[in-house]
């Protein structure tokens, strides 16, 4: 929108006279005036280049340059301040009592206590200035009208009557806090008081409050979620373990029916001749089986001493191999090793 218009005049004549209307390059709050300002470079017609907020901005300064068109140009410069005037565009916040949604704020006003007894306060603000910040505070809803009241100015809540055995435990009031401004906006407050002399009595008559009943609702659908992942979590350890199972048991029944062969391997051992072991034969016999063997006709040779390495001391390294043939020739169906 439009906001005013900078009118400039020359007397020269001609292009002379001709006036053009420029922004000087100033900041506001560290952002260029630009961004807040515009004008029409021919008409010198300010305008709004965004919406201005009471409660960030007050006041606007920059400077305006008229130049005409002579060679060389001459120029004025002319300073204007804008202000910006504050609607109500924000509600009332009450800071006292908290709500909450977890847990439960009451009062306690005991029974003995006389007319005009001070309850609680309630208190609240608003961010607008002047008439649109004016707070009001009216009772809307209670439980009991006629034992309550709310100080239209002050926000106070007081008994207006003696408080008798016959009056509730539990008692909730309802206040509006409203603001001045055209259109007023306001807020509401849950006031929670305790009509007793003793703390557990008061907690056997809040039990039932409409926070206890949604704290239990958000309990059970944690409980039943948790219950969920559990299942589940047990489903796919059973899965697991009967697909493992299978699977060694199909491993099982695959080797069963091989025919291929299979040959163990043994290795070898060697013993001391010297007489400085503390053995004084060892011999190593190899053994090759299939599955599908049923009997062993393995035999074994007659223990021989010649029947082992022997290391020559004189060698390097060299082992060298005396086997008796006689030794085992002699014996019919001997496997030659």
């Amino acid at each position: 929108m439009s906001i005013f218009t900078v009118s400039a005049r020359d007397s020269d004549w001609n292009q002379n006279a001709r006036i053009s209307y420029l922004l000087e390059d100033t900041q506001i709050s560290g952002t260029p005036v630009s961004t807040y300002i515009s004008i029409n470079s021919e008409t010198g017609v300010l305008h709004a280049v965004r919406s201005f907020d009471y409660e960030q901005i007050k006041q606007l300064t920059l400077m305006v340059k008229a130049q005409d068109g002579g060679s060389p140009p001459l120029s004025s410069n002319v300073s204007v301040n804008i202000f910006i005037q504050d609607q109500n565009d924000n509600a009332p916040q009450v800071l006292y009592p908290v709500q909450t949604s977890n847990s439960l704020v009451a009062e306690m006003v005991p029974r003995s206590a006389d007319v005009g007894y001070l309850v609680t306060k309630v208190v609240a603000v608003d961010v607008d200035s002047g008439q649109n910040a004016w707070l009001s505070y009216k009772l809307q809803k209670a439980t009991d009208r006629a034992l309550f009241a709310v100080g239209l100015q002050n926000g106070e809540i007081r008994t207006i009557r003696q408080v008798t055995d016959k009056d509730a435990v539990k008692q909730r009031l309802t206040v509006v806090v409203e603001d001045n401004g055209q259109p007023s906006r306001s807020a509401t407050v849950n006031v929670n008081v305790a009509v007793a002399d003793s703390f557990p009595e008061v907690l056997t008559e809040f039990t039932d409050f409409t926070h206890d009943k949604e704290y239990n609702d958000n309990l059970t659908f944690y409980l039943v979620l948790a219950l969920a992942v559990v299942s589940f979590l047990f489903i796919t350890c059973v899965v697991v373990i009967i697909s493992v199972k299978i699977y060694r048991w199909r491993q099982s029944r695959v080797l069963y029916h091989s025919n291929l062969p299979v040959i163990p391997y043994y290795p070898p051992r060697y013993a001391d001749t010297l007489g400085t072991g503390t053995l004084q034969h060892v011999y190593n016999y190899e053994v090759c089986r299939t599955t599908d063997s049923r009997k062993s006709d393995c035999k074994f040779v007659r223990p021989c001493s010649q029947n082992v390495l022997i290391m020559d001391p004189s060698s390097t390294g060299t082992m060298q191999r005396i086997q008796s043939e006689n030794n085992i020739l002699d014996e019919p169906d001997s496997p030659l090793e």
